[in-house]
């Protein structure tokens, strides 16, 4: 996958190469990323097809990857709706989803670094304020192992970082009826994969497995502030 780390001039043009190489297959989608500017979230390369680093060793997720997260989450992403964004970091993905819902919908982003939550504010703000001060979007400080329970079930659930296949049994708990959850699982062997959950209209849950990824682990606030990932 390393032809994805593509670097472009403008927001405009790595959206449109997102959607040439149809990665993005819905047009809203394209209409809502074209509306938050990752230089609004990241400072640095925001326009190079690959996680940056954000601090507290977090990374913005690469840009193929929200688009591959926001395109398979659409039909659970439409107006009215609510999503649930775990690991929310940024805020970026959180005010992309925020657009899809529209005004009547709601998104929870939870993240468990302090200092994320209110940088993501910072960030939304920018350019997005309404979405905060109409409570479309709501971002909690809490550990998002466990989701958020106080606000499910949800439409949709996208989970930014890799987590136990026990952690995304349980979170699937957290879905409504018909809804789907996008999610990076780490297998026995080590590796990581983009995995799509679907409950039915019965409760019943499935699993597609979609792409081999690599992601940061999904882990408690104490060891992530400790870890030497990033050096």
């Amino acid at each position: 996958m390393a032809w994805f780390r593509s670097a472009f001039k403008s927001h405009s043009e790595l959206v449109n190469h997102l959607c040439k190489s149809n990665i993005i297959t819905h047009k809203e989608v394209s209409q809502a990323l074209l509306k938050v500017d990752r230089a609004d979230f990241i400072s640095n390369n925001p326009y190079t097809d690959s996680p940056q680093y954000i601090g507290y060793n977090a990374t913005i997720s690469a840009p193929h990857m929200h688009g591959h997260a926001l395109n398979d989450l659409y039909m659970h992403l439409q107006p009215g709706m609510k999503a649930l964004d775990i690991g929310s970091g940024s805020g970026y993905l959180v005010a992309c989803m925020a657009y899809l819902v529209g005004d009547k919908g709601k998104v929870i982003g939870i993240e468990h670094i302090e200092e994320l939550v209110e940088l993501s504010k910072q960030n939304i703000n920018k350019n997005h304020s309404h979405l905060i001060s109409s409570t479309n979007i709501e971002i909690i400080c809490g550990d998002g192992r466990e989701g958020y329970l106080q606000q499910a079930p949800y439409d949709a659930i996208h989970v930014g970082a890799a987590s136990h296949i026990s952690v995304a049994n349980d979170l699937c708990k957290q879905l409504k009826n018909g809804g789907k959850m996008v999610i990076p699982v780490e297998l026995e062997d080590g590796e990581q994969i983009f995995r799509e959950y679907v409950k039915d209209k019965d409760g019943k849950v499935s699993y597609k497995n979609k792409v081999a990824v690599r992601y940061v682990p999904l882990t408690s606030e104490e060891s992530q502030r400790k870890s030497r990932l990033f050096g």
